[in-house]
Parts: structure tokens; C-alpha cells; sequence
């Protein structure tokens, strides 16, 4: 596939169709287009541009018109700490940043200094030597991960368009008709497949602000919001991960309401969710469907269809190489082609994803956990986390939850409860979880936390939790 693919599909669109919906304008495919070469002559002279902004127009436009003119993409995510856009900036060598929080990138004191200004936007900059990537790379994406400092992924344009053009590909008979961005554009995830795959499919994308869909930082997600949110934009497709399915759904159930007609699929990754709450989520008309996939692989890799659905995570697309070797899933793809600052990655090799599972004679892979995770118990049993928290994660109470027990008798569990919902309704959903899974398995001990988040370092930006930090918070006289 071209290099700018994405940018072709977007130059055939029809002069006044609509590209892109934000909360002040929308903009049609010809005011994109110039906006994109007007930005990109101011991008003649920069090397690796950031964008630390919200969700809109202009980020969307800043991520086509930084890959038109061939130019590196530094997302930052808005959840980064001081210290992780520090080091995501010094790591990539940044020279230009893009951002609606100037404020933060000058308390870093890394020498930027404002030049202008552009769409909202401000325009900042700072001499500085070539960065050290791998030849060919188009984006860079920091991810969060297990430790404090973020990892940076280098990524191809072509590897990315792969996994967008498979995307279009697989879900190239649903009657999408346009998207609503739910996740942060910072994200691989909603970036690959909540932008290039609508544009490569002639769709229009709705970027309103992530506060107008009840982002709402350290005081969590309003679930009510993000119903608004939808039943205004009429979207056919939208990306969430399993807090926000869990959350939209409860709401669902005690408010009545129903999502709108339009919506025909929604697709759930970023961490592992119970197939009891994609049911629950379908019961009250959420079209949800489970995917896998990495950074490193250009996001999505495996995913579930109407159709073609299961209860692992889908069925491989057509870009990504799969295989099982010691029960690890090994991948290939066109995307990874190192980390900032180690050796260039060998064309061809496959990536060891850490994740353990199999792939079922349907064809479709089946997960069994982290590696790294497996837990084995004083009485020698082996236990995956994710499955006792998956069961966990299935009573209404529990929004979030981490289990611990390496090398102990029984197993801990660190637990967000629901908001509103009492210690009791917790040890009675620990009770009923139990009763659900052998007796080896089972949660001994509990205690509640607030939210895993971000911002408060327990999660990474798409709500997987990061088990080093709940375990030094809430475990420190056993591992995690």
C-alpha cells in the first residue's frame, strides 16, 4: 500500500464532503486539505513534531500534515506526568510542539520557546541535533506500560496503514457510516483505528472535546456524558476500553436509555474484558465486540466481528502474522521498527508479545495471560491473574481490579469499587466471584482503592493497571 494512503483517500473525497466534526466547526475534505499543506510548509524545517493537545480538528490535522511532509509524530498523551513528557521529549529529541498547554511544556525548561501560533494552538520550538531512530520512522508512541519511565515505540507509515486498511477490510460490510473518536487521539489505538481506517473508509470522524464525552481527569468518567455524547454525534462505530463499556452499561441499565439506532459496532481493547460484560453491554444495545493488540504491531491485531465473533479476541487481520511458540504469542507486522535510543529491529523478526494463549481451530486467538504475570501459589498451583479478575470484573460493583499471591496461600485482591456501592455489596460481589471459580483460585483477602488512573500512576492511559505500582501501593510485603 502507497506510503500516504490515507492522504489519497482523503484527496478523492468529494470538495464539500465532511472530514472532520469538532465541537466549534466542521471541516470538509477541501478545507482539510489545505490546511494540511499550509501546515506543512511550516513543517519544513522541523525534525520530530509532539502534539500535547485535546481532542479535535487540529490534532487530526496536525497527525496528516506531519506524515504528508514526512516529518516524525510524537503523541503525547495528556495524562503524562511531568516527568514522562520529559522524558518523551528528550528521548525523541522533539524540536517542535504543537499544544493548547504551553504552561506545561515550558515548567519542563527544555529550552522551547513560543514562535506562534496555529488553529488554537500554540506553536513552540527549539534548536536541537538529529534524533537518533530507525530509518523510516513516522511515528513515535510512548506507552505508559509497567515503570514510570514511558518506552518509546518507533512505528512505520506503512505498518500503520496496514493495520488501518485490515480494519477497513474486516468491517467493510457494516453499514458504518461515521465515527465518534471516545479515546483520547494520543493513543495508538483510537489514533490507527479511530482516524486512518474512517478516513481510508470515506467516513466522517466527530472529535469533540474528551471533557464533552466525561473525561473528567482524577474525579473519573460520567458515564452520562458520554451517552449525550453519542445520541448527539449519530455515530456508526466508536473504540472504547472495558471501564468505559462497564461504566456506559451500568448507567444504560439504571437510566433506561437506549444507544441510538445508527450505532452498529463497537470495538473494546486495551485490556482484558469478561464475555459476561460484552453480553451485558449487548443486552442494552452497545454492539460490542472484543480486540487485541500492541503498540508495537501498529495497534490492532486480532478482532471480533457480528458474524465471526467468540469468546477470545477475534480472529488475526490479514496484516498481522500469528503463531504460538512455548504458549506465547509471537506476532509479525510491518510496524515496530525499534525503540528510541536501542539498534534499529531486524526487517521480518517476529515480536514476542509476553502474552500467553492459543489459537482455537476457528481460527481465532484465545488469551491466557501475561507472562510475566503468572502467579504460582505456596501450594504450587499455577494461576493467571487476568482470569480471576476477568470473573471479578464481572459483578456490577467492581469497576477495576488487581490480584496478587505470588508465593502465598491465598489470593489478594485490590478492588475500585463502584461509586456508591458500600463494603458489603464489595464482599458480596467477592462471595458470588468466588463461588465461580475453584477453590485454589479464590480471593482470601480484599481491600478497596479509588479509581486506577493515570493520574494517579495505578493505570496506563487506556485503563490497563499497572500491577508494579498497585503492588507497591497496596502489597509491599509480597510481590504482585
Amino acid at each position: 500500500m502507497g506510503k500516504h494512503a490515507v492522504l489519497k483517500a482523503l484527496a478523492a473525497r468529494p470538495a464539500d464532503a465532511l472530514v472532520l466534526a469538532g465541537g466549534e466547526r466542521n471541516w470538509s475534505a477541501t478545507e482539510v486539505g489545505r490546511e494540511i499543506a499550509a501546515l506543512g510548509e511550516r513543517l519544513a524545517d522541523a525534525r520530530v513534531v509532539a502534539a500535547l493537545a485535546d481532542n479535535g480538528p487540529a490534532w487530526a490535522i496536525a497527525d496528516l500534515a506531519t506524515l504528508a511532509a514526512g516529518r516524525v509524530h510524537l503523541p503525547l498523551p495528556g495524562f503524562f506526568s511531568p516527568e514522562q513528557l520529559r522524558h518523551a521529549l528528550e528521548q525523541a529529541a522533539a524540536d517542535t510542539v504543537l499544544t493548547d498547554q504551553p504552561e506545561r511544556i515550558g515548567a519542563l525548561d527544555l529550552g522551547f520557546a513560543i514562535t506562534g501560533r496555529w488553529q488554537g494552538l500554540t506553536w513552540l520550538r527549539r534548536p536541537l541535533g538529529t534524533a537518533n531512530l530507525p530509518a523510516g520512522t513516522a511515528k513515535i508512541s510512548f506507552t505508559s506500560g509497567s515503570t514510570g519511565a514511558p518506552k518509546g515505540v518507533c512505528l512505520s507509515a506503512d505498518g500503520l496503514h496496514d493495520t488501518a486498511q485490515a480494519l477497513v477490510r474486516r468491517l467493510a460490510d457494516l453499514p458504518l457510516a461515521s465515527h465518534l473518536a471516545v479515546l483520547p487521539l494520543g493513543l495508538l489505538l483510537e489514533n490507527v483505528a479511530g482516524l486512518y481506517a474512517p478516513l481510508l473508509r470515506a467516513m466522517p470522524v466527530h472529535l469533540p472535546p474528551l471533557a464533552d464525552l466525561g473525561w473528567r481527569g482524577m474525579a473519573g468518567f460520567d458515564p452520562a456524558a458520554l451517552q449525550a455524547a453519542v445520541a448527539a454525534a449519530q455515530p456508526g462505530s466508536l473504540i472504547l476500553v472495558p471501564e468505559l463499556l462497564k461504566a456506559w452499561s451500568l448507567y444504560l441499565a439504571a437510566s433506561g436509555q437506549r444507544p441510538p439506532a445508527s450505532l452498529c459496532y463497537v470495538a473494546v481493547g486495551g485490556a482484558r474484558i469478561a464475555p459476561d460484560a460484552l453480553l451485558q453491554a449487548r443486552a442494552l444495545g452497545i454492539p460490542a465486540y472484543q480486540g487485541y493488540g500492541l503498540t508495537e504491531c501498529g495497534s490492532v491485531v486480532c478482532l471480533n466481528r457480528p458474524g465471526d465473533d467468540g469468546d477470545g479476541v477475534g480472529r488475526p487481520l490479514e496484516h498481522a502474522g500469528i503463531r504460538i511458540a512455548g504458549g506465547e504469542v509471537l506476532i509479525h507486522s510491518r510496524a515496530f521498527l525499534g525503540y528510541v535510543g536501542a539498534n534499529a529491529r531486524a526487517s521480518g523478526v517476529e515480536f514476542a508479545s509476553g502474552d500467553l494463549g492459543e489459537i482455537s481451530s476457528d481460527g481465532h486467538l484465545h488469551l491466557a495471560g501475561r507472562r510475566k504475570n503468572l502467579l504460582i501459589t505456596s501450594f504450587g498451583r499455577n494461576i493467571s491473574p487476568e482470569w480471576v479478575e476477568s470473573v471479578l470484573l464481572a459483578q456490577p460493583a467492581i469497576m477495576q481490579a488487581v490480584v496478587a499471591g505470588e508465593a502465598q496461600a491465598a489470593l489478594s485482591a485490590v478492588l475500585a469499587p463502584r461509586p456508591g456501592v458500600s463494603d458489603d455489596d464489595i464482599a458480596a460481589a467477592v462471595a458470588a466471584a468466588n463461588q465461580r471459580l475453584p477453590d485454589y483460585a479464590r480471593i482470601g483477602q480484599w481491600q478497596c482503592s479509588p479509581p486506577f488512573s493515570p493520574a494517579n500512576g495505578l493505570a496506563t492511559g487506556n485503563g490497563r493497571p499497572l500491577r508494579a505500582a498497585i503492588a507497591a501501593r497496596f502489597f509491599p510485603n509480597f510481590p504482585c
